[in-house]
């Protein structure tokens, strides 16, 4: 019975003129104003949060692949640098450890720090390669880091080679991106772009490794000596990996 109550009304709805039955939609909306705005309010809400959430979740997946993306780079530059390192027969027993570079305004131009330390099996006195060539020895280290002293630094001392000549010669810092040789009998031929090399150190490096060329020489303070600049074969200030020589893993 009511359902058939309902059911005329409805018909009366739809049959009645257009100008009676807006009244009625206006007499109910001033009754129920209250009500239906908070429902309206709610809706409204739940509307404009939603957007939101997915554009800060998109966002973050973004920043998340721009994130994996560079670190991807970063590793496939190790590899390339690993593949490009000498094989196990020219450096026996050794471990090279990629380490990257930790730029820092107080940092100067004769020595580095890296972000590799005593946790990773490095010390005092190792070597330090940079696009294959030695630039440096470790001068300090912590748990986690360490500081590179470069070739450059004037109170850097390594043991140095001049290719084709049999002697041995001590290798000195000196500053503005070179080193010097000295001591150098000038019956030694030495020419600009004579390869200078590491020497061999027993417990950090079993084989020569390049470190500079000859930039210059000339007669020095003593007539008999030769004063030989080196300049390093690296551009040491766009590294941003550099190898550490690890003898006796």
């Amino acid at each position: 019975m009511l359902f058939a109550w309902f059911m005329l009304a409805g018909f009366i709805f739809l049959f009645a003129p257009q100008n009676l039955t807006n009244k009625f939609q206006f007499a109910f909306a001033r009754i129920f104003q209250w009500p239906l705005s908070i429902g309206r309010n709610i809706s409204l809400s739940t509307r404009t949060r939603q957007p939101l959430t997915d554009a800060v979740s998109h966002r973050e997946y973004e920043n998340h692949i721009a994130n994996l993306t560079k670190w991807l780079e970063q590793e496939h530059k190790k590899v390339e640098k690993l593949s490009g390192l000498p094989d196990r027969s020219a450096l026996e027993d050794v471990k090279f450890i990629l380490a990257d570079v930790i730029r820092d305004s107080d940092t100067s131009h004769s020595e580095l720090i890296i972000n590799r330390g005593k946790k990773h099996g490095l010390r005092q006195g190792q070597f330090v390669l940079g696009d294959n060539s030695i630039i440096g020895k470790i001068s300090n280290v912590s748990f986690r880091s360490a500081q590179v002293k470069l070739v450059t630094n004037p109170t850097s001392k390594i043991a140095v080679r001049i290719a084709g000549l049999n002697v041995g010669r001590i290798m000195e810092g000196a500053g503005n991106n070179s080193a010097k040789i000295q001591m150098l009998s000038t019956k030694h031929k030495v020419r600009v772009g004579d390869a200078v090399y590491a020497d061999k150190k027993i417990g950090f490096l079993d084989d020569l490794i390049i470190i500079g060329k000859v930039a210059q020489y000339k007669r020095g303070d003593e007539p008999l000596l030769w004063d030989i600049t080196v300049k390093p074969v690296c551009d040491i200030e766009t590294l941003n990996i550099v190898v550490v020589v690890v003898m006796n893993p």
